[in-house]
């Protein structure tokens, strides 16, 4: 199902409006994806914002910054996805991350999509390389404390550990695949302990479930029921979305 929602040339969430005067906002999701170069990034982005796919590779030098929205069992959601050109390092600090436009705010995301191609191998060492970063320089006793709680006592932002989702891209070249996919799969959910899902941007699958997962890893208490609804307000005015 498309749902119209805008993307506005701004990094933070469109304001919610209300009537009354003790409303609570519902709290923007904020998704970094990071990848090696041409493993599809900002094909996945674009798929699911646009539901377009082009063949043409353009490498990006440029982060993208992109706002959509998501519904949560009838809570709007602000949900800003960005999409990272491939980084040599994760920065260790905030003067690092600001110091680099690549990687302005990449330290302060709430969950983390590593992209790999399935068919090439380099790519996967780069996703266990970054997620090692993450783990080691990203701060957690700040985001222990971003919990929204709604008026019947509901969180949505937990804390413990910061939520990576790992992704195949490419799915569609199955055949040119260089690591089974049971041995990722268990890697990454076993040893890891994140998330594993494979996907196709160029046939549009699994690309829902992708963002669904990446929400319910983010530990919300409205979105990690196996049976709990979540759709997506796609962008469709995608010239208002932000290159920086």
């Amino acid at each position: 199902m498309h749902w119209p929602a805008v993307c506005e040339s701004r990094e933070g969430g469109v304001p919610h409006r209300g009537r009354g005067r003790n409303r609570t906002v519902p709290p923007s999701f904020r998704i970094a994806v990071l990848g090696a170069q041409g493993v599809g990034k900002t094909a996945i982005v674009q798929r699911f914002l646009h539901d377009d796919y082009s063949e043409v590779v353009v490498s990006s030098k440029t982060r993208r910054v992109h706002i959509s929205a998501a519904v949560l069992n009838g809570h709007v959601h602000d949900l800003q996805i960005t999409d990272y050109p491939a980084i040599s390092s994760f920065p260790v600090s905030s003067l690092q991350e600001w110091s680099d436009v690549c990687c302005r705010g990449i330290r302060s995301a709430h969950v983390y999509v590593l992209v790999y191609d399935i068919c090439c191998f380099d790519s996967f060492e780069y996703v266990k390389t970054m997620r090692q970063q993450i783990l080691e320089t990203r701060p957690t006793e700040n985001r222990s404390q971003e919990m929204y709680t709604t008026k019947d006592n509901q969180g949505v932002m937990g804390s413990g550990e910061t939520p990576i989702l790992i992704v195949g891209n490419k799915r569609d070249l199955q055949r040119g695949r260089v690591i089974p996919r049971h041995s990722v799969s268990d890697l990454v959910r076993k040893s890891w302990k994140c998330g594993y899902v494979e996907c196709s941007a160029k046939f549009n699958w699994h690309i829902l479930l992708l963002f669904g997962e990446a929400l319910r890893s983010m530990g919300c208490a409205r979105c990690k029921h196996v049976h709990a609804t979540i759709r997506f307000q796609r962008a469709l005015r995608r010239e208002r979305c932000v290159l920086m």
